[in-house]
């Protein structure tokens, strides 16, 4: 490899990774952001009004249109275990 390919694989990596670093630094900003909205889901799952919320649904009394992902244990479990493996692995910044 001669100095000057070098040099250019090198801007090459000093480019890409700049973007990279950016971009991460702006959603890790984002993701500590949600945490307060995500102890408000947390909360929500495990209180008396998503329960009465799903009996709701169970029964048939919320509108058709009306979407309700929320109403999924799985769904909120999943998200919540995912946010906890991923400020573990953030080192919890």
């Amino acid at each position: 490899m001669t100095t000057k390919e070098r040099i250019m694989k090198m801007e090459a990596i000093l480019n890409r990774a700049t973007v990279v670093i950016e971009e991460l630094e702006q959603k890790l900003d984002e993701f500590d952001k949600l945490q307060d909205d995500i102890k408000i889901l947390d909360a929500y799952y495990s209180s008396e009004s998503w329960k009465r919320d799903l009996a709701l649904d169970e029964q048939g009394k919320l509108p058709g249109d009306l979407k309700r992902g929320v109403l999924s244990e799985d769904a909120i479990y999943n998200l919540l275990e995912r946010n906890r493996e991923l400020l573990e692995q953030i080192g919890e910044r």
